[in-house]
């Protein structure tokens, strides 16, 4: 047993009124040694679990972001204008509503923009569909692919994938203590704004509850990060709604303010309803439609969140007009092509 860690876990697990705060460096440590198993399995579900409760801060966050960004894989810099964007969806997946960030993606890298996600299989606790699955379907195996083939594919298409249990093998067994634990520890939500590229990129993370909001703020400033959007999205993710105004928060070039968006997508002509998520053969079959260009309520989905992103990411001078360039990339036929350039690597 190692004396370290014990440590940790004294500060953080000693009940409301008398457990602390760990430092950058506390925190680095601590995930350091949860990754490379230097403590032991006891320590590390008791630190789990003892962390959720005591709620995680942004400097602990950061600092176990600085053991991510030493001991995991990461897509070299391209040779690109445009800033990557890095999405980070909830590693658990989507169980109530159809996600569109897959088909976001392709529009996007379809304008030009470069895209970057990360994930991996089925996770506890909510154990939803992953996006692996669905690029599965969509006949795209990421998760058959070696870091090298993986930066070859996103120097071709400008779509990067980082598919963590083969790429960061170390986090697998933490998966397992989620499972045994029931409980989504601290660590899911810092993976959420985790960067797995190694030049500067635009992190886009999704978030549930507004604290979250402050917290990832207070980490990417730990990090020196200065573009950064949060999206109050669909289960968690950045998939813009429709049933509701879209609250999202976007870095500040010229304060340390977070400038806050509010898009009610009525205004741009779309009806408030989210699409359910069926079974995993009726969404693939969905997202073709969308690719076919065929009308559908997921087709508006498309539009919606299209439209936002490109304009978000510079590429329309608005989202109005974004829209109708989303509209006119699914109708050319770039989406779709993008989809099969990506099939067509492997």
């Amino acid at each position: 047993m190692t004396n370290t860690f014990k440590e940790f876990i004294q500060k953080v697990g000693s009940g409301s009124h008398t457990s602390e705060n760990l430092t950058r460096t506390e925190a680095y440590t601590a995930m350091k040694m949860m990754l490379l198993a230097e403590a032991t399995p006891a320590q590390i579900g008791a630190f789990l679990i003892a962390h959720r409760m005591k709620r995680p801060t942004g400097e602990e966050l950061a600092g176990m972001l600085d053991a991510y960004y030493e001991l995991g894989s990461k897509l070299q810099p391209i040779n690109n204008n445009k800033i990557p964007i890095v999405l980070g969806i909830p590693y658990d997946g989507r169980t109530r509503t159809a996600p569109i960030n897959i088909i976001t993606a392709l529009l996007l890298a379809s304008a030009g923009q470069p895209v970057i996600m990360h994930g991996g299989i089925r996770y506890p606790t909510k154990y939803g569909l992953p996006l692996i699955e669905i690029w599965q379907k969509l006949g795209v195996n990421w998760n058959n692919l070696s870091l090298e083939k993986s930066q070859e594919i996103f120097n071709k298409t400008h779509l990067g994938f980082i598919y963590t249990p083969h790429h960061f093998p170390l986090t697998n067994t933490l998966w397992e203590y989620r499972e045994q634990l029931g409980k989504r520890p601290p660590l899911a939500t810092m993976e959420l704004i985790w960067c797995p590229y190694a030049g500067d990129a635009h992190i886009i993370a999704g978030f549930v509850h507004p604290p979250t909001e402050a917290m990832f703020q207070t980490a990417l400033e730990f990090q020196g990060v200065k573009k950064y959007t949060f999206v109050k999205g669909l289960e968690g993710s950045c998939d813009l709604p429709r049933d509701r105004t879209a609250i999202i928060g976007v870095s500040s070039s010229t304060t340390q303010e977070i400038e806050r968006l509010h898009l009610a997508p009525r205004e741009y002509g779309f009806t408030p309803k989210n699409v359910p998520l069926g079974t995993t053969e009726q969404l693939i079959k969905d997202m073709h439609s969308v690719l076919a260009v065929n009308d559908s309520e997921l087709m508006q989905t498309a539009l919606w969140n299209g439209g936002f992103y490109l304009w978000h990411c510079g590429i329309s001078p608005d989202i109005a007009t974004g829209i109708d360039k989303a509209r006119e990339l699914f109708t050319s036929g770039l989406v779709a092509a993008k989809l099969q350039e990506l099939i067509g690597n492997w």
